[in-house]
């Protein structure tokens, strides 16, 4: 029997896999902290409470592929501290990030996520990696669908030109 012919669990990774689950446990990381800080300039509860989901989903992420790397030897690249609660109000307006930023912001890290988990299941060998990422990848989805609802539902949505009949 080959070196990739066992079961899944008990295979080397290859350096495609390792630096895709790495670097994405770093970029969750940065989103984490990054939504932190928009948490604080926030004002629309259902805003809020999207990115307090979104930081436990990749809390979440974070806990599953560090488990793997850590069971292939592989040390995790380093967190950032939490950030501090803030209010929104003591934010001066002109500094502050207003809902509809932080929202198109978050709309284009979800894209970004989901073309971040389909690159590390389209290089995978082993299929528990690719397998990971599918479940992350459609989490993004649902998520995604949650913040396209609430972006048209509160009118922060901008939308391209759009083809109508005449």
């Amino acid at each position: 029997m080959g070196i990739l012919s066992g079961k899944p669990e008990d295979e080397p990774m290859h350096y495609g896999e390792v630096i895709g689950v790495w670097a994405f446990i770093g970029a969750n990381n940065g989103l984490i902290s990054g939504y932190e800080a928009f948490i604080n300039h926030a004002e629309d509860k259902d805003l809020i409470d999207l990115l307090k989901e979104s930081i436990q989903m990749m809390q979440s992420e974070i806990k599953e592929v560090g488990k793997l790397l850590k069971a292939n030897g592989i040390a995790l690249p380093p967190s950032l501290p939490e950030r501090p609660k803030a209010n929104a109000s003591d934010i001066p307006a002109g500094a502050r990030f207003m809902d509809p930023e932080i929202s198109g912001a978050v709309s284009i890290n979800v894209g970004q996520g989901l073309v971040s988990c389909s690159q590390v299941m389209g290089q995978c060998l082993r299929k528990d990696i690719a397998v990971m990422f599918g479940k992350f990848h459609l989490e993004r989805a649902m998520f995604g669908g949650k913040l396209l609802e609430l972006n048209k539902e509160k009118g922060w949505i901008i939308p391209p030109p759009l083809q109508v009949s005449p």
